[in-house]
């Protein structure tokens, strides 16, 4: 039985390629995925083995990873106290050298005067220390030619960075603080730094250690410290000593192994959210890729009725025959796994290479772990043994003289799965409604598992709609005579067939559609909130996301024809142990240019904050209660909670006052998000935007936005997120189409002989063509008409679960769904084009004959 499973897939080249092909695009993507992320990953890896190198034991504040890693600081630094305290104590605690690094965010200016574009990489200001100084080994060196900065006005700039702004030795540039309290600073470029392994983008700006305590300090407080280790005592050692010497403090004291590590550990956290991601894109492709897989075997078994029932005849069991099938999906399923991890491969390289170029990540070369082979492989074998089982099962129970007699047919009755799908849908329908009553998390949740329910109920009920919605819809056939009946007769004659094809694009139009809706209700209660709540005119904001430098208030207040400006910082702190971020006020009344409801107590004061009501209820922090920040230096903050406010796009869910928002951030760490500018009456607003572009243009990241501007900007931004998610669907719409292909290919086949019979009457080859593009359409069409409306149903509950963060009533994209249904109709035809051509040259006397 294995030889004849073996011959049986030689015999049919085109059906085996196509089945191969299904099991090929879902395990390409799932080996991929995980080959990019763990290339990715070693490649940073790499990079933080080579940090903190010679570093026995680091002082450091505790700033937010996420904020870390762009090189930005929110807190203060480490209390010069501190620092006094470890030097006093050198022979006790046993440290040999001690070093501070100043560092933060950055800006620097081309050649040309333009602000040098890093593609988001990080752009950070730093500490030059000489060799004889640092305690690090050193990660970059000064290359031939050049020097380190030895006094203010001189800085040191890594190659790629100044190659990239036509800066060399001996050129004069202006670099601004992306945080703190400094103007630009017109510099000399006096050396080149050499990093061995950096990020593309990646832009590092060395100072002379006063000029860096002067951007990145307040002075009472010091940079990163670093100690290196008298022989004879052991980075835990001194790390133990060095704890026991400050007692229980808020900063983080770690040894040069816990630092990489740490490094190491955000960097993979956030590629391990990555690769949920990925995944979960290719689990929707195995998915569509498990239906049209067992459509193909059951279509497969269906064909060759007559050659089972011949091997029964001549004395296989009904296990023989069950095992012949399955021993096809395993060879299928392994050879299929094999291409695919291949492909997955060269999909990992091509990712890695546009990761590379278009975003800066580092490139440490392709890694291909045991976990992707082996993961390519499982998944491939498995989905398509799982998927050939029931079709195997059919097999076996050929009676031998029934299928002899003629092919073997569906089940008539689709009474009982459609009884069963029909209750799966009244509670998916019931759980969804009423999860969309209610607002939170837990509400969105359960429309996830309405989801899974009502997916279930469409793939139960979808044979038994098929046959009314093809009559339906069939009314575009009717223009094509007695080929669009034919093509309506051929799509509703197996329904179990029709909808298993469907269901692949179903799928993938149904997240389409949901993706669609989430993103046009984004886009419409962004700008309902700008056009309800935001009485600026102008909002003064960083590029590519970067904050805004803090003296650029100032000079927007100091523009001619402003009547009004007010800016927002970021605060980052501790309450209980728990990280907490929200907004500050800087210079003004935010409610002058912002509205937003007070609901209990009063506006925020200068010395006090207001919170959202969520945050109110989930957190106690109502009127008359103090909320107690721990900063990064271990020092306590009390602010006072004076009211309560509705929730508001723009606000974050707590605002500081003024002052307190100065006692929670230190003003060297404060990283401003914007500026929201109000002209004065009877001011040409045209000509005051190009004065704040003037006015501004020195702190080079910063840009000046109308509000049309502004709502522009946050819908291009939305736009480009659904763009990511509509290219990582594709691969499920690429299976859909296969499917639709695989299905009709097979379907020529099975009915050789009736289109032999058609073309014997008269039916010519354009004509077979079309009845097959019609066929395809109205099957694609079907799939596409239930995964929209399943899709915008989910969305629109979705939407209403999300009202408690603000989001407005659902927006329907129905320029999206027309566009998906003339494209569902496209596709019909583009898959229908091989199998078309391929039934156009059936002959007719050689299909009549059988052969």
């Amino acid at each position: 039985m294995r030889r004849v499973s073996v011959r049986n897939l030689a015999a049919h080249k085109v059906r085996l390629f196509l089945t191969i092909f299904s099991v090929v695009l879902g395990t390409s993507f799932v080996a991929g995925s995980i080959i990019f992320t763990s290339s990715i990953s070693n490649a940073f890896t790499s990079i933080f083995d080579k940090t903190a190198q010679g570093v026995a034991v680091q002082v450091a504040p505790k700033n937010p990873s996420a904020i870390q890693a762009s090189g930005a600081q929110v807190s203060p630094g480490v209390p010069n106290s501190i620092v006094s305290t470890i030097v006093a104590n050198r022979e006790q605690l046993g440290y040999d050298r001690l070093s501070i690094n100043y560092n933060g965010l950055v800006a620097v200016a081309q050649a040309d005067g333009k602000p040098l574009q890093t593609g988001n990489a990080p752009s950070i200001g730093t500490t030059y220390l000489s060799p004889s100084e640092a305690v690090a080994k050193a990660e970059n060196t000064i290359l031939p030619g050049g020097r380190g900065p030895r006094r203010p006005g001189e800085v040191a700039i890594n190659k790629t960075a100044a190659d990239k702004a036509g800066l060399k030795v001996g050129s004069r540039t202006r670099v601004v603080a992306g945080q703190g309290t400094s103007e630009p600073l017109d510099v000399k470029v006096v050396g080149l730094l050499d990093w061995p392994v950096e990020v593309g983008g990646f832009v590092n700006v060395a100072f002379d250690e006063d000029t860096a305590r002067q951007l990145y300090s307040d002075g009472s407080h010091s940079g990163t410290v670093q100690l290196s280790a008298q022989d004879g005592v052991s980075d835990d050692e001194l790390a133990r000593r060095v704890r026991n010497l400050l007692g229980p403090t808020a900063l983080k004291i770690q040894t040069g192994d816990e630092v990489r590590q740490e490094s190491k550990d955000a960097i993979n956290k956030f590629l391990q959210i990555f690769t949920y991601i990925l995944l979960a894109f290719a689990g929707i492709g195995i998915i569509v890729g498990t239906f049209i897989i067992y459509n193909t075997f059951a279509m497969i078994v269906a064909q060759r009725n007559r050659e089972l029932a011949l091997l029964r005849a001549i004395g296989a069991s009904e296990g023989q025959v069950s095992r012949s099938v399955l021993t096809e999906a395993f060879l299928v399923g392994l050879v299929g796994s094999a291409i695919g991890l291949v492909v997955g491969i060269g999909l990992a390289a091509g990712l890695r290479a546009i990761a590379i170029a278009t975003t800066g990540l580092p490139d440490g070369g392709l890694r291909i772990t045991p976990t992707a082979i082996i993961a390519a492989l499982v998944v491939g074998v498995v989905v398509t043994m799982l998927s050939a089982w029931l079709p195997a099962r059919r097999a076996a129970r050929v009676a031998p003289v029934e299928a002899m007699r003629s092919t073997m047919a569906e089940p008539k009755s689709l009474h009982s799965r459609t009884v069963v799908g029909v209750l799966f849908a009244a509670a998916g329908i019931a759980i969804t409604v009423a999860a969309a009553l209610h607002q939170g998390v837990g509400p969105a949740l359960a429309v996830g598992l309405g989801a899974v329910l009502l997916i279930v109920a469409v793939v139960l009920t979808a044979p038994a709609l098929s046959r009314p919605f093809l009559a339906v819809i069939g009314v575009i056939t009717l223009p094509f005579g007695k080929l669009g009946h034919l093509a309506r007769t051929n799509a509703a004659r197996n329904p179990r067939r029709t909808a298993a094809t469907a269901f692949a694009l179903t799928i993938g139009l149904m997240l389409v559609a949901v993706i669609g809706t989430l993103g046009s209700t984004f886009k419409a209660t962004v700008d309902e909130s700008l056009d309800k709540n935001v009485k600026a005119d102008f909002f003064v904001t960083g590029v590519n996301n970067l904050p805004v430098p803090p003296p650029v208030l100032q000079a927007v207040k100091n523009t001619d024809g402003v009547d009004e400006a007010v800016g927002t910082g970021l605060a980052v702190s501790t309450v209980d142990d728990k990280q907490v971020m929200g907004r500050g006020v800087m210079g003004g009344k935010l409610r002058d240019l912002i509205n937003y409801k007070i609901v209990d107590g009063e506006d925020v004061t200068d010395d006090g904050m207001i919170v959202d009501a969520p945050t109110a209820r989930g957190q106690g922090w109502d009127p008359g209660t103090t909320v107690t920040f721990t900063r990064g230096d271990g020092t306590t903050v009390d602010i006072p909670v004076v009211g309560v406010f509705e929730r508001s796009d723009g606000l974050g869910s707590w605002l500081l006052g003024s002052d307190a928002y100065n006692q929670v951030v230190p003003q060297a760490s404060q990283m401003m998000l914007g500026v929201f500018v109000k002209a004065a009456d009877g001011t040409d607003k045209a000509a005051l935007q190009r004065r704040l572009a003037d006015a501004t243009s020195k702190y080079l990241t910063v840009q000046v936005q109308t509000a049309d501007q502004y709502k522009s900007s946050v819908s291009s931004l939305i736009d480009q997120m659904l763009g990511v998610l509509y290219a990582m669907l594709g691969l499920a719409l690429l299976i859909a189409v296969l499917g639709i292909v695989n299905t009709l290919a097979l379907s020529v086949v099975e009915r050789r002989q009736e289109i032999g019979m058609q073309r014997a009457i008269g039916m010519v080859r354009p004509q077979v063509r079309r009845m097959i593009y019609l066929e395809s359409v109205l099957i694609a069409l079907f799939g596409a008409t239930l995964g929209v409306l399943l899709g915008v149903g989910l969305a629109i509950a979705v939407v209403r679960t999300l009202r408690e963060w603000g989001i407005g009533n659902p927006v329907l994209p129905w320029s999206l769904i027309v566009i998906t249904l003339v494209g569902a109709a496209i596709v019909g035809v583009v898959a229908a084009v091989w199998p078309a051509i391929r039934a156009a040259r059936t002959k007719p006397l050689d299909a009549i004959a059988g052969e």
